[in-house]
Parts: C-alpha cells; structure tokens; sequence
C-alpha cells in the first residue's frame, strides 16, 4: 500500500471511493472527482494506488495453513447460477461435527480477502463455506473492478438462490451438525438479512454493513441476528433505525452494533478503510455468537 497517511485524507475521498466501489460513479468519473482532493505531494495515481485493495501483503490465513483442509467444492443451484464454485474450509482435527457459516462475498465476487474470512471462520471452529457468484460468468477475475462489472450483469434473484442452496449444501454436508448461519459485508451483508427472512431454519445470521430488508419482511425472520454497522457509513447505516423498529415490534431477538468514527467495509483489511480495533471487536463478537448458536 502507498506511504500515504490515512489521517491525511479527507473523509471525502473515502465517500467517493464509496460511490464507485458501489457503481455509483463510473471510473471515469471517479477520477475526475478525486482529482480535486490531488493537491499538495498527493497525485491521483497516488490516490488511486492508495484506496485499491492490496491483497498480497494483508492475508492473515495462508490457502495452505496446515490446521485447515481447505477446498473449492462445486455445489448445484438450480434456480440460481447452476453449479456454483465455493471455497470450502474446515479445521484439519476436528473430531465432531461442526457449526456451518456461509461466508458471502461483497459485490465483486469471492475475492482473496473474503476467502481469508472464510479460513478464518473455519479456524474458529466450524466449517464454512465462501460461494462465488460469479462462478456462471467464469468467476472471479482477478481484479475488483472487473468482479464488480461482472457481478453487476447477474440477476439479484438468481443469485439470492445461489446463497440459500449454500445454506443446503452446507446443511447437508456430513461434517456439518446442521446447525448454520451466515456472515457477510457489504452486498454479503443484504445477503445475510435476505438469508434470515427466507430460510426459516438458519440458526444465525450476521450482516456487516448490509441493506436491510423490507419492513413488511420482518415478521418471517427466526434466526438471532447480530448486525454491525459503521456511523460514517450514512448510506447503509441511515436505515437501521426503521430496521431497527420493525425488529422490536415483531419481537426479534438481536444485537446490533455501531461502531464510531469508522467507514463502510472497516472489516476489510486490504483497504484503507480498515480499521483494526473495529473490525477486530466485530470479529470477536461475531465468533462468539456463532460458537453461542452454531454449536
């Protein structure tokens, strides 16, 4: 990553790479805008360099850590993509069955950061599974700009059923007790609350700054919810409080958790928009009540 110092840069810059990590600016545009904040030592190339993901130097669970048997699995998804590719990770000494978690990816298909979550998820005890939507339009492609313009050509229906037939492979497979919930950031975190409303059996569900579902949906979620929220992060984090009154009138059981002062996608540790002490606490939290209600 750049030398640029990240409390140098103005929370502006971070919206803009907001809006275009979300497709609501085209690159073009995006680099039009930032252009603006270029002043000083600071070059848009700089900029640029400083807020793209570096994937290399930031894995905080090797693909071949020995305590992991860790695997691409193909699974069927009839009414989805048809067969879907799925990193699947569970602890090499497991002497039980385990808790199942569906890791799901942002809007950019199955990236090296969310199959980390995935290992990492499954190094905690359980065995999960990271989905790739993109698996019909050839998978990931090795970069996130092209996973987010790929990703952007499927069908959102389509690709909510990839997600549910996950929750079924995984509930099937014979390492899994039966018992299993879902994580997911950003696109992933719309998924984990889709997820809750439509599988009735999910035993939990924890969406990092995910869109909430529709108010009438409410009522038809079971499974405990634990949601993570980012206060900078005004676009997503504007709609909890309608969530939020829905959950309590309908009686849900929940938790949710906003955490200051950070940015949408602070979870993430390959961009700058990380931050460790969140995202850290989150991942403690999300753990713990996963081994509460996976176990």
């Amino acid at each position: 990553m750049s030398q640029i110092n990240k409390e140098d840069i103005k929370q502006e810059v971070f919206d803009l790479y907001d809006d275009y990590a979300h497709n609501r600016l085209d690159r073009r545009a995006f680099v039009q805008k930032l252009s603006l904040y270029a002043v000083g030592g600071l070059t848009v190339p700089a900029l640029m360099s400083f807020l793209m993901p570096d994937y290399k130097g930031n894995v905080q669970i090797r693909p071949d850590d020995p305590r992991l048997k860790s695997e691409y699995i193909n699974y069927s998804s009839p009414k989805g993509g048809g067969t879907i590719k799925g990193l699947l990770s569970k602890p090499i000494d497991a002497k039980t069955k385990l808790g199942g978690i569906v890791v799901v990816h942002e809007n950019r298909g199955l990236n090296p950061y969310i199959e980390d979550v995935a290992r990492r998820a499954a190094l905690a005890g359980f065995i999960s599974l990271a989905p790739d939507a993109l698996t019909p339009l050839g998978g990931y492609p090795g970069n996130d700009d092209a996973g987010r313009d790929l990703q952007s050509k499927r069908d959102k229906g389509e690709m909510e059923e990839d997600f549910i037939d996950a929750f079924n492979y995984l509930k099937n497979h014979p390492d899994c007790n039966g018992k299993v919930g879902v994580v997911g950031f950003c696109f992933g975190g719309g998924i984990a609350n889709m997820m809750a409303v439509r599988i009735p059996e999910l035993a939990a569900a924890v969406p990092f700054y995910g869109a909430q579902p529709a108010a009438s949906d409410v009522p038809k979620i079971k499974a405990p919810l634990m949601l993570h929220y980012a206060s900078l992060d005004t676009r997503i984090t504007g709609g909890w409080p309608a969530y939020e009154a829905a959950l309590k009138e309908n009686g849900k059981k929940y938790q949710a958790f906003i955490y200051e002062n950070v940015n949408h996608g602070f979870h993430n540790d390959t961009t700058p928009r990380y931050d460790k002490a969140a995202a850290e606490l989150a991942w403690k939290r999300t753990i713990d009540f996963f081994k509460e209600n996976l176990k």
